[in-house]
């Protein structure tokens, strides 16, 4: 039965050799969710019939995150059109999109009382726009029912969409433009074979030119294989492209047939990395090996709004 269900979920790695994961070290044992916050958030996550990347993707953070009635809302559907290396996310031909979705995560934000709320997708090349107007009538839903929400949006790159994809998403006003950078160059033929390094940085640079208001965010998995001097380069890349916030996180394993962890990186080098990072000139950054794009995201929002806030004042001295 779990070898059928792994075939149907991720058919894209049936021919992939199997590698069993690398033990996991101390520092990344987390607690069984529970709890009645835990068991609410998960109730009307379900009876609104709306799937979270905290599922889907496995997060190890689901348990803190649901227990302080936090979580990332996936959009368009479970299914992703890519079958990324990594990814736990299921990849096959998608559902038409859910007409009455914006209006139902809007609901359960204004009835979970959010304060921020994280709106990410699965890809959707099957779509011109790549999902481009749902994620905008999303956010606009939010708005109308939940005005004093900030909201953040984790996109795919829009690499088969038309020209107009991003500006769609722009000019709903998000509070922030995540979109993940996930790994260093020499890797995304074999972890991320459907995706452009330059055209991520590309996306997030165009982001932040369509609405330099905006707070543009983007995440790096480490673990993978990469080197110390890649590391450094892709953070030099995201400065260019005028980023402002750098989450840096472990790679886990989610299954034996998914890209291996090649090791475990120390809570030392994560510490020293945020170091490094704020030094080249990032407003806001996260490192530790269980950080997540919006693990702690609204904490770390409110961080962001005043650094920003100090860099500028800071400048016009």
């Amino acid at each position: 039965m779990a070898a059928a269900t792994q075939r149907m979920r991720h058919p894209e790695k049936q021919n992939t050799e199997a590698v069993k994961p690398l033990p996991k070290p101390p520092w990344l044992r987390v607690r069984a969710p529970s709890g009645d916050v835990f068991e609410r958030t998960n109730a009307e996550i379900k009876g609104q019939r709306l799937t979270t990347v905290c599922e889907e993707a496995a997060c190890p953070n689901i348990g803190e995150c649901w227990s302080k009635s936090h979580a990332t809302f996936m959009i368009m559907g479970e299914i992703c059109t890519r079958g990324c290396a990594f990814c736990n996310v299921a990849t096959g031909r998608p559902d038409a999109l859910d007409t009455f979705e914006p209006v139902r995560i809007a609901d359960t934000v204004a009835k979970m009382g959010l304060r921020h709320v994280v709106i990410t997708s699965v890809d959707r090349d099957d779509l011109d726009d790549g999902g481009a107007e749902h994620f905008a009538r999303t956010l606009r839903s939010i708005r109308r029912r939940s005005p004093e929400t900030t909201i953040e949006i984790l996109t795919p790159d829009f690499r088969m969409s038309d020209e107009n994809a991003l500006q769609t998403v722009m000019c709903a006003k998000p509070d922030v433009f995540n979109h993940n950078i996930e790994t260093v160059p020499s890797l995304y033929q074999k972890v991320r074979p459907g995706a452009r390094y330059f055209g991520s940085l590309l996306l997030l640079k165009r982001a932040k030119e369509l609405d330099p208001d905006v707070a543009t965010k983007s995440g790096l998995m480490l673990g993978m294989g990469e080197s110390q001097e890649e590391i450094l380069q892709v953070m030099d890349d995201l400065r260019a492209a005028d980023v402002d916030f750098l989450t840096i996180g472990q790679y886990l394993q989610p299954t034996p047939k998914h890209y291996p962890v090649k090791r475990y990186v120390t809570p030392d080098e994560f510490n020293a990395l945020e170091r490094v990072a704020r030094s080249k000139g990032f407003a806001m950054v996260s490192a530790s090996p269980l950080t997540r794009s919006s693990y702690h995201a609204e904490e770390d929002f409110d961080r962001l709004k005043i650094s920003r806030q100090e860099k500028r004042a800071a400048s016009s001295q």
